[in-house]
């Protein structure tokens, strides 16, 4: 059955991409398990809301995929990267791909006009929010909230069933709040994830300049949360878990997990790239590692992957970045955080004090508003 995929970002605009590519392989970096073979009947409608520079090259990504037949782009008119310019240019790429652009004016809200790029789609990731500079993670919440809020209900309207990963700060606030608001309208607050897998691909590059072994073969997981916050340490990057990794003196993992924190909050998704510091192409890649997970599991290849979300694995706290296996239906199963060292227990024990605070921050946010079903409501969509 094929399948239908979202992808957005948004910074105050929005762009949306819908794509379609032939099987002829994945991107060089993706695990090679992924890149086999992919039947027509198993590629995916993709939607993409983005609106800065960067998402230039997550479409890139996502035209070279082999589960996406179709992409959708989709930013506000006024955006400096207009999606009309990225659909035209990823039109001369090689590939099977049909690429539709969407914008709005500023005027016109996403739930009322976004019908026939989110419909049927079954994943959608948005970057969204303003840059952390300056800002009080209050403000964030309220801002940032009310940025993702737009795309979601959107997504609660024409594809209720799409998991719908997000890039945002702080994330460990807004993915509550999002997955709340879903739990109000009576949909899957599963559906909701916060994408935190730039973490792992940093603690992974980190052990494996240490250690000289190969980065495709380190697996460090990273658990806990990822606020892109100045103020933030709640990503636990357990060094302690991968063979390789496990080798590195104390000292020096203790070194490579602040690093991970600190990059987390200084270079996050939405923060300081306008000044050359932010994780642009990593990003993109962290991304699409995350969207390709989801694709691939939807196709009947179940795949693992990190991400922030409702979760039972770290009890005290609700929601909680681990290892995820999405399948058919999404995401199919949470893992627990496993065997870790005594040093990564007690940092553990810290950073759940900060996510049960960001998280009733998310929850109060959640509590004040409800998802708007537009001003043109549509027939409910089924939920099966």
């Amino acid at each position: 059955m094929p399948h239908a995929l979202a992808l957005g970002t948004v910074s105050r605009s929005i762009l949306s991409s819908c794509l379609a590519v032939a099987p002829w392989g994945m991107p060089p970096a993706l695990p090679a398990s992924r890149a086999s073979g992919v039947p027509a009947a198993s590629r995916s409608r993709f939607g993409l809301c983005p609106r800065r520079r960067r998402w230039a090259s997550r479409c890139m990504l996502a035209a070279l995929d082999p589960f996406v037949s179709e992409l959708a782009v989709y930013d506000r008119a006024i955006s400096m990267l207009p999606p009309e310019g990225i659909a035209k240019d990823l039109d001369h790429i090689e590939r099977r791909c049909r690429v539709k652009a969407y914008s709005l004016t500023s005027i016109k809200k996403e739930v009322d006009h976004l019908e026939e790029c989110l419909t049927g789609c079954h994943l959608v990731l948005a970057c969204v929010g303003v840059p952390i500079q300056g800002k009080k993670k209050e403000e964030l919440v309220k801002y940032n909230g009310s940025m993702v809020k737009s795309i979601v209900e959107a997504c609660a309207k024409f594809c209720p069933n799409a998991v719908v990963g997000l890039i945002v700060n702080p994330v460990t606030a807004v993915v509550p709040a999002m997955a709340k608001l879903y739990e109000k309208s009576g949909l899957d607050p599963l559906k909701i994830c916060g994408i935190t897998t730039l973490d792992v691909l940093r603690a992974n590059k980190f052990a494996a300049e240490e250690t000289g072994v190969p980065a495709e073969l380190v697996r460090v997981p990273v658990v806990g949360g990822h606020s892109g916050h100045s103020n933030s340490a709640s990503s636990l990057a357990l060094f302690s878990q991968d063979p390789a990794a496990a080798r590195i003196p104390e000292a020096r993992r203790a070194a490579f997990l602040q690093s991970v924190q600190e990059l987390s909050a200084e270079n996050s998704g939405t923060g300081a790239s306008s000044r050359g510091k932010g994780a642009t192409l990593s990003q993109a890649y962290a991304a699409w590692r995350f969207g390709n997970a989801v694709l691939s599991g939807l196709a009947g290849e179940k795949t693992d992957e990190f991400c922030f979300l409702k979760s039972d694995a770290c009890p005290g706290v609700s929601f909680f970045a681990s290892k995820v296996t999405f399948g058919l239906a999404g995401v199919e199963k949470i893992h627990p955080i496993g065997k870790i060292s005594t040093a990564e227990q007690a940092m553990l024990e810290r950073i759940k004090a900060e996510l049960v605070q960001d998280i009733q921050d998310g929850f109060d946010y959640a509590e004040r508003t409800e998802l708007s079903a537009g001003s043109t409501p549509t027939s409910p969509v089924s939920k099966a």
